[in-house]
């Protein structure tokens, strides 16, 4: 037996007992193991973090190479696949996660065409990424066991039609060509690439992807159908459709950041920092809510509530907070301040009533629940903003960082794809080049805002890292 051949066979036997022995995927089989509400929850958000920053990628037009890197290394943090050589790993654990974690997904996202369309272009990019990034002999045995029905063309074949097989591009003698129906391969078939005989595409070895990659695709599509089909038995479940409802919005909303469970980012501001810091580091959504509370020297209580957590988590005191806010509420004497807000105030920070450590609202939270009514000033300004009044106040509020009314247009066609957490992350881009921050950098590493916090940490961040500070802590 040949060197290489023997290398294969001893992997195979190798990784033979695993239970999910490939680290590709079709996903034909549904997980069957019991699992907690908890873990159903966290599979889910875990993957839906990676498919939302590919969605992301689309959205701001990434070329591949970019959108393959970030792929990957959101992959690595979330939902890791080791190689089957991997023997230290639990290659098992990882594969049952990645496993529950699509199917989970595939319950929230097949309850609308349009849900449906964008879940699977994610998760077909996913797949194409992983499958660039898997060895030659996985893949060999993942295409053993997919059940592709491809039919290798013989040696008799090949020469018969040998004269039309030379016009296939870059075509040459060695090449091994399978057959399918040209249905499955209507992107090779598009750049004549193949050969159609008789409703047959011959595909040559080396575009073998093109096939797996639609194989995927036309599966996942197929299977989304039937899983809609079959959900309305799931609203019986009152424990798992708030999750369900909940992450079918993360391609709106991005997936809720870490940030929604850190109280503070453990740097104190006092309250006479909070209009600075606003001009400088907050996003639309904080810097509306302070220049709405300076104009009128009041906000009603969802604004005090967004507004509220938000500076808690940034690192204002329940002392400061108290300043802060009867500084800014200038309406009212002290006693009826304590009357109105303190019970309020207190309560935020977990003094009073049940005293829960509340966190601070992520952008899904903000997007997609306490929905702005006219004189409402909470809410994110991407989503509940007129167009016209969208773009006299990202000039108004950021013309003095660089964003100019050239920035507009793509600002806003991310607005209209309904992509409100990367518009929001643009402008990050837009007002932080001074600190060498480029297109497509993001808040760090490529990644979209999903949190206010996230923002104006990471803008902080930028100015200590310059060398110039932040101004007011002179």
């Amino acid at each position: 037996m040949h060197k290489s051949s023997r290398k294969i066979v001893a992997e195979v036997q190798v990784h033979s007992g695993l239970k999910y022995p490939h680290r590709l995927s079709l996903y034909d089989q549904p997980p069957t193991e019991d699992i907690t509400i908890e873990e159903f929850e966290t599979c889910a958000i875990d993957r839906l973090r990676v498919l939302s920053e590919i969605e992301s990628c689309y959205a701001r037009n990434r070329p591949f190479d970019e959108l393959k890197e970030i792929t990957h290394s959101q992959s690595e943090k979330h939902i890791p696949l080791d190689h089957n050589s991997a023997t230290t790993k639990d290659r098992d654990g990882q594969r049952r996660k990645d496993n529950t974690g699509h199917f989970v997904l595939r319950l929230a996202f097949c309850r609308s065409e349009d849900l449906r369309r964008r879940f699977v272009k994610a998760e077909t990019t996913l797949f194409r990424v992983r499958y660039m990034n898997t060895t030659i002999s996985e893949r060999r045995e993942f295409h053993k066991s997919g059940d592709f029905d491809w039919t290798l063309v013989e040696v008799e074949e090949r020469k018969k039609y040998a004269s039309e097989l030379k016009l296939v591009p870059d075509a040459s003698p060695e090449d091994q060509y399978l057959k399918v129906r040209w249905t499955r391969v209507p992107d090779l078939v598009e750049k004549r690439r193949v050969l159609l005989k008789d409703g047959w595409a011959y595909v040559p070895s080396r575009e073998l992807s093109s096939i797996v990659f639609q194989e995927f695709q036309t599966r996942l599509e197929r299977a989304l159908a039937m899983t809609a089909k079959a959900l309305p038995w799931m609203d019986e479940d009152t424990r798992l459709e708030p999750i369900l409802a909940n992450l079918s919005q993360g391609f709106i909303a991005g997936v809720g950041s870490e940030w929604g469970a850190n109280e503070s980012t453990g740097e104190e501001i006092r309250a006479e920092m909070v209009d600075e810091l606003a001009h400088k580091h907050f996003p639309m959504c904080m810097r509306n809510l302070q220049e709405n509370l300076k104009r009128n020297h009041k906000l009603k209580h969802f604004g005090r509530l967004q507004y509220g957590l938000f500076l808690k988590a940034l690192g204002l005191s329940i002392d400061e907070a108290m300043v802060f806010w009867r500084k800014s509420f200038t309406g009212y004497n002290d006693d009826e301040f304590n009357k109105k807000y303190k019970y309020n105030i207190r309560h935020l920070y977990g003094l009073e009533g049940r005293r829960a450590n509340y966190p601070a609202k992520s952008c899904q939270q903000i997007l997609m629940n306490d929905q702005p009514g006219a004189e409402d000033s909470h809410g994110c300004p991407y989503r509940h903003f007129s167009a016209d009044n969208l773009q006299t106040a990202l000039l108004s509020m950021y013309s003095p960082q660089g964003l100019t009314e050239a920035d507009l247009p793509e600002i806003m066609g991310t607005v209209k794809a309904e992509a409100f957490h990367v518009a929001c992350t643009r402008v990050f881009e837009i007002t932080h080049t001074t600190q060498n921050v480029a297109k497509g950098d993001g808040i760090g590493s490529g990644e979209t805002v999903t949190h206010p916090n996230q923002y104006a940490a990471a803008s902080r961040a930028l100015e200590r890292a310059s060398g110039d500070g932040d101004t007011v802590m002179r």
